[in-house]
């Protein structure tokens, strides 16, 4: 009768799991790691959901959130409602583009042309 095979035995892996030494990231007495983010990651504002108040159709706003209409004033062309209320704003350049209302904020009211401006001076036509 032949001689029984010996069952295989395998080195641990060198990855294997052990509990961290004193002194080393994750031990005891160890560095504390902050988590990386990468530099891509989109962040997602929580507070979006509620909106800003007080907009309505034909409003005067500044597109305050980053991107390429950044910091121009706009009016309000529709205004709707869904989990991230949202703006569809007409640029005075003429361009139309899609804005989450927490990114609008009320613009201050164009200035009409004062009358003194449009009226002339009479002290200069008598001279």
């Amino acid at each position: 009768m032949p001689a029984r095979k010996r069952r295989a035995t395998y080195p641990p892996p060198r990855n294997a799991t052990r509990p961290a030494a004193p002194g080393e990231p994750g031990g005891p007495g160890g560095l504390v790691e902050t988590p990386y983010s990468r530099p891509t990651v989109a962040s997602i504002n929580l507070s979006a959901g509620t909106g800003r108040a007080g907009l309505k159709v034909g409003d005067r706003v500044r597109i305050t959130g980053s991107g390429l209409y950044s910091g121009e004033i706009a009016t309000i062309d529709k205004l709707s409602n869904g989990v991230i209320p949202s703006a569809v704003v007409r640029t005075e350049a003429g361009r139309t583009r899609q804005v989450r209302t927490i990114d609008l904020e009320p613009a201050p009211a164009a200035n009409p042309p004062s009358r003194e401006a449009e009226a002339p001076d009479p002290g200069a036509a008598e001279a």
